[in-house]
């Protein structure tokens, strides 16, 4: 079994969601009103209602090794990434817990066995693992990656680009790993900064004591993106405008800026369940998209200085 012994507090951090507004579930409507309840009383509860939208609400995190017991949601934040690409998301998830010397999960601490949130203590906000395709070759979901990065580079780029992409992928020489970061969508980015810094000590560990991941010469990311649904994509061979790519995860953007082979594609077709979610910023509709980005490994240095510069509570 997995073990959890790797356990640091990551703060606390304000959960804000898109738009600013507070996810809430409704509640439940009392099966029984009073008929002759005052009406200044109904009013006066409609506007604490109100007052409750836009709400910050302070949480602690800790971040855990990786366990068995991390699975569901583990899975879940992946299929949350892969949407409906062809992508054994399950073999996935099992291949990361099994190496649990890499990467974390990040829970909420402190949960009250009386609280009104229906919030389970194992559930993880958020993970960050590495996953070598190079090491990994042959199993099902590393060729599914694969194939899915190169199909959708052949349809986005021009040929010089989806040539220079195969030749990395299939350099055994210069194993490729897959940089996961995924969290739910109202977590502030300010938790990336010491997920990052934990993962980048556990893999020069792991490249020190020839673990499992240790050597990797590019990081390869699949970013979550959107742009503005009435602008056009970049035909093939030209550059995506950074100006109307908007990132997910807000830190990823510097990892974009020093990728030497960078794409995005749509998944808009995809993204037509919750778990893809209708998008729109300031009542502008926005065009989910995956944008694909390979970074040296000799660049990840300047990425964590400016990760720090930016992110640093």
């Amino acid at each position: 079994m997995a073990s959890r012994a790797k356990r640091r507090a990551v703060g606390s951090e304000v959960l804000r969601p898109p738009g600013g507004q507070v996810q809430r579930a409704e509640e439940e409507e009392e099966e029984e009103e009073i008929e002759d309840e005052d009406e200044e009383e109904e009013d006066s509860g409609e506007e604490e209602e109100d007052e409750m939208v836009g709400e910050e609400v302070n949480i602690d995190f800790e971040a855990y090794s990786i366990s068995d017991s991390d699975h569901d949601g583990i899975k879940k934040l992946l299929q949350q990434l892969f949407l409906k690409a062809p992508v054994n998301t399950a073999e996935l998830t099992d291949l990361l817990i099994q190496q649990n010397h890499i990467g974390s999960v990040i829970k909420q601490i402190n949960v009250s066995e009386d609280s009104d949130d229906d919030l389970d203590e194992d559930e993880i906000f958020g993970f960050i693992s590495l996953f070598n395709l190079t090491e990994r070759k042959g199993t099902q979901c590393a060729e599914q990656i694969k194939e899915l990065v190169l199909s959708s580079c052949e349809k986005n780029c021009g040929k010089n680009v989806v040539e220079e992409l195969e030749k990395l992928l299939n350099d055994t020489t210069k194993p490729v790993g897959l940089l996961l970061s995924e969290r739910f969508i109202n977590v502030p980015p300010q938790i990336a900064l010491p997920m990052h810094q934990q993962l980048q000590k556990e893999l020069a560990e792991a490249h020190k004591t020839n673990k499992p991941c240790g050597k990797c010469f590019f990081y390869l990311l699949i970013s979550k993106t959107f742009m503005e649904a009435g602008r056009p994509s970049s035909k093939k061979g030209s550059s995506q405008k950074k100006d109307v790519l908007m990132f997910s995860n807000a830190e990823e953007e510097f990892f974009y800026e020093k990728a030497v082979v960078k794409f995005s594609y749509s998944v808009q077709e995809d993204s037509d369940t919750c778990l893809g979610g209708r998008w729109s910023f300031d009542d502008v509709p926005m065009k989910p998209l995956r944008t694909v980005m390979l970074i040296p490994r000799d660049r990840m240095r300047g990425i964590m200085a400016a990760l720090e510069e930016h992110l640093s509570l």
